[in-house]
């Protein structure tokens, strides 16, 4: 069954209830890190729907109790790695580039830089993902988020850009 993927990264402990108009038809819901001091983020979102995360940089101990740095998982036949700090291709980290190298993911995600960035890596034959910030706290303008189907046959479709709003506003 085809399953779609809300992606989210940098709350940076606050979660904008205009999310679940985006996350709502989800099946799941995946966070590539920097969730923040706030407590119940991540309960907020396994509330209501299933989720894969990663702790970042700023996150406390009681986020990587809950989260671990590196998730490596497989959905319908696409193998994922989800990270928090980590580049894009042709600028990974060595820690990542070797990790990209000894697991060979179909997809990459990462977050923290907080642009938003959906780009392949032809070298490694993979796709790589950030969902920019949804958060705000940081120097992006527009917080944004990504949100995609993985087939039946492990293909990525219907990849989706979302703009939720200026980075300060709550509207």
């Amino acid at each position: 069954m085809t399953k779609t993927i809300g992606l989210i990264s940098d709350t940076h402990g606050w979660l904008d209830p205009k999310l679940w108009t985006y996350l709502d038809p989800c099946d799941e819901v995946w966070h590539a890190g920097d969730v923040g001091s706030q407590s119940g983020i991540l309960e907020a979102i396994v509330d209501k729907k299933p989720l894969r995360a990663v702790y970042g940089n700023i996150d406390g101990q009681d986020i990587k109790n809950q989260a671990p740095l590196n998730q490596y998982f497989s959905i319908n036949g696409l193998s994922c790695f989800i990270t928090h700090i980590g580049g894009y291709p042709g600028r990974y980290t060595a820690r990542v580039r070797k990790l990209l190298d000894e697991h060979k993911p179909d997809l990459y995600i990462c977050g923290h830089s907080h642009i938003l960035k959906v780009m392949p890596d032809k070298k490694r034959g993979l796709l790589h993902m950030n969902p920019g910030a949804c958060g705000r706290h940081g120097f992006h303008k527009i917080r944004t988020m990504l949100r995609f189907d993985i087939s039946n046959q492990g293909r990525i479709e219907q990849v989706q850009a979302i703009e939720l709003g200026k980075r300060g506003s709550i509207a």
